[in-house]
């Protein structure tokens, strides 16, 4: 099982995760973020956190790994706030696991 958890996001981002010893991977624009998000993927990353503003254009790559064991593709908001997708990714992930919305 694979034990590392890697953070995607611009340099402000990830900074903070760095700090906490995450792996991090300071990106500038969504195809950067999505080669990243795939080289992990292939090397058995398993929770993979993704800075919101670059998943809104990986839409497709994410809805890959959605039904995955691994990685895991977490969605967070990045310096400028959410944009509300990991939340309704969250919501859709319990929704389909319980059968209801919180």
């Amino acid at each position: 099982m694979a034990e590392r958890i890697a953070v995607i996001g611009d340099w402000n981002s990830v900074l903070g995760f760095r700090v906490l010893g995450m792996e991090t991977h300071a990106v500038n624009t969504a195809e950067e973020a999505e080669r990243v998000l795939r080289e992990l993927a292939k090397e058995n990353c398993g929770v993979i956190c993704l800075e919101e503003r670059f998943a809104k254009d990986l839409g497709d790559v994410i809805a890959r790994y959605r039904n995955a064991l691994q990685p895991a593709v977490i969605l967070i908001p990045g310096g400028e706030g959410s944009l509300g997708i990991g939340r309704d990714q969250v919501r859709y992930a319990i929704k389909r696991a319980i059968g209801s919305d919180l």
